[in-house]
């Protein structure tokens, strides 16, 4: 579902409750489209996180976790080329985080209370 729109700045947001996605936000960034997923704020510097979320890239077929600008934010991010764009290569980018929250979603909440 389609919760924000803004066809000049080319941005949208959208929330899925069935794949636990809520406020992803698409951005086109022309020759890409960007995907970005808040996950949790890191309250301190915990190397033991940021290892395990890089080990945990591994084994995400599409996207990955990355820090914001400020290094306090986790996010799940996938960039997607525009030219031959087609609906499965998004669906796959969304089902990939629902699996991903699904699957990994007591680690991640463990490490949003750190």
């Amino acid at each position: 579902m389609i919760t924000y729109e803004n066809e000049k700045d080319g941005l949208i947001a959208i929330e899925s409750e069935v794949q636990g996605i809520k406020n992803l936000v698409m951005g086109i960034a022309d020759p890409i489209l960007i995907i970005e997923q808040f996950i949790f704020n890191v309250k301190s510097n915990q190397p033991e996180i940021y290892k395990s979320l890089l080990k945990k890239n591994r084994d995400i077929i599409h996207g990955a976790f990355v820090l914001d600008d400020s290094g306090r934010k986790i996010i799940f991010r996938n960039t997607i080329e525009l030219e031959g764009l087609i609906i499965n290569d998004l669906e796959s980018t969304l089902n990939s985080l629902g699996l991903l929250l699904s699957e990994y979603s007591d680690e991640l909440i463990k490490f949003s209370k750190n």
